[in-house]
């Protein structure tokens, strides 16, 4: 880990968190200090998203002025609103042409996790919270956050247990950089059945998540018993299908879309180091990867890619263990 064990350890970025505590829910915005290049992967069975096409390395757009990671389900993609409000009224954005008068069109992606069923007071008519949680996210955004029951994990669940924002990062040997944020309201469990042991504990670093470890004798895990998540088969249990994990990891190498999608993609394998199960029908998985480009002197080749991908997997396992650990331990 590097610095505080934080996205935001990645030079030229900046993370804000906003809560309604009452309704239980809540947004994070990731603020590039200049537009990033972005890339996504959308892996879950029930996504909710905005501007995720537009992230295709064949479109016109190539850089992201903000990404928000929000709860509320559908509701939550106005959190967006608020961000590309507050940004236009700063004069950010994308212009293909300036002219005088007309204003510039922040690019924002976001995407949206299902907590509309987590006991909070939802009843808000015509006026959902999220619009103003964006902006208040947007506000507070800088180089310290809150993890745990937090921004967009403040109403989550992971499994059958609390869930939480978590964020982790990590140098390489050459000095690359690279950070994960994650909104974790699994599906699946993030523990091995029978156990509070985490299914990624050979990533943790030190005792970032609780150091749990794993019984000498402990038996095989049987392919049908999810442990503690939502629904488990081998007991036969349901305690509901309000999911989505949602996630962002980032580099300060400079990299192209194609380069950023690629490493998206392998980023997600960090879930699946993490999760189980997980990319089901009923998830909304969702991982962006942002490149801030402040590194210079790094070759970028194809093996590269790898290593970066590889990294920001293994970050993104322990931003899910320290997610779940900071919200259950606070």
């Amino acid at each position: 880990m590097i610095g505080a064990n934080l996205i935001t350890d990645i030079t030229g970025l900046r993370v804000g968190n906003a809560q309604d505590h009452a309704a239980l829910t809540g947004v994070t915005v990731i603020v590039p200090d200049k537009p990033a290049v972005c890339g996504v992967d959308v892996r879950g069975g029930g996504p909710g998203t905005r501007e995720t096409d537009a992230l295709a390395p064949e479109n016109l757009v190539e850089a992201v002025d903000a990404i928000v990671l929000s709860g509320g389900s559908v509701y939550g993609l106005a959190a967006a609103d608020g961000v590309v409000a507050a940004l236009g009224a700063r004069g950010l954005g994308f212009g293909l042409i300036d002219l005088p008068g007309v204003p510039k069109s922040p690019v924002v992606p976001s995407a949206i996790l299902y907590d509309l069923a987590n006991g909070g007071d939802k009843a808000w008519g015509e006026t959902p919270p999220y619009r103003a949680l964006g902006i208040d996210a947007l506000t507070a955004a800088g180089r310290d956050f809150a993890i745990g029951a937090a921004g967009a994990g403040l109403g989550a669940r992971a499994g059958a247990v609390r869930g939480g924002l978590g964020s982790a990062s990590a140098i390489l040997a050459d000095g690359i950089r690279v950070g994960a944020l994650v909104a974790v309201n699994s599906f699946g469990s993030v523990t091995i059945p029978g156990t509070d042991v985490f299914w990624a504990w050979p990533l943790e670093l030190g005792s970032e998540a609780g150091g749990r470890r794993p019984d000498a004798d402990m038996p095989p895990v049987d392919a049908d018993d999810w442990g503690a998540a939502k629904i488990n088969p081998a007991l036969m249990t349901d305690t509901g299908r309000t999911n989505t994990t949602i996630a962002c990891v980032a580099t300060d190498v400079a990299l192209t879309p194609a380069q950023a999608k690629r490493v998206a993609q392998m980023a997600s394998a960090g879930l699946a180091r993490a999760i189980r199960p997980v990319f089901a029908p009923f998830d909304g998985d969702v991982v962006f990867a942002l490149s801030t480009a402040t590194r210079t002197g790094i070759d970028v080749t194809p093996l590269t890619i790898a290593r970066i991908g590889n990294a920001a997997a293994d970050v993104l396992a322990r931003a899910v263990m320290r997610g779940v650990h900071a919200a259950q331990t606070a």
